[in-house]
């Protein structure tokens, strides 16, 4: 029996929302599945994925087949990456410690980068919403005041003989 990893669709018309979910691979997309391993909701920004870490990584080891996109989300919940550090261990490249510390390191580098992601996209959602009310945003450092200097003088005395000055064309003689 071929066990497929993949999506099954939830969600109105033109709202998608996703279950990541095991099934056999003969079953339809939003028919039986074995089990519910997680979520995936595109419309959020960014998008927000809700997955079981561990039980994914089992179901690969089982052999179960992820479709492209689900293999997209499992290598950025870093699923894949867990896969590609136990292929190390048992190689004897790393140590089962080694490994488990990359992979902590991996995924809180990783939750940060999200979580910062998520903090700018909310920042400029509210500051789209304040601009739309018409509300000005104060800034928390005022802002520079440039001193205008009079230099407009000696800049079109240097212009003015740039162009006055005719270039010298070196001419070549005919032999």
């Amino acid at each position: 029996m071929a066990v497929k990893i993949r999506l099954q669709r939830k969600g109105k018309k033109k709202q998608p929302f996703y279950h990541i979910v095991i099934a056999d691979a003969r079953s339809p997309r939003d028919g039986r599945f074995i089990e519910r391993i997680g979520t995936y909701n595109p419309l959020t920004v960014p998008a927000t994925i809700e997955l079981d870490r561990e039980k994914a990584y089992d179901w690969l080891n089982k052999g179960a087949q992820p479709t492209d996109t689900v293999r997209a989300i499992l290598r950025f919940k870093g699923v894949m990456y867990k896969k590609h550090l136990e292929r190390g261990v048992k190689k004897g490249i790393l140590t089962e410690e080694q490994a488990a510390t990359q992979y902590k390191d991996w995924v809180e580098a990783k939750e940060a980068k999200i979580e910062k992601r998520r903090q700018k996209a909310l920042a400029e959602k509210a500051a789209e919403n304040a601009r739309m009310a018409g509300i000005e945003e104060k800034s928390a450092a005022p802002a520079k005041v440039v001193p205008k200097v009079e230099v407009a003088a000696p800049v079109a005395a240097v212009v003015a003989e740039a162009v006055t000055e005719e270039p010298a064309v070196a001419s070549q003689e005919e032999e």
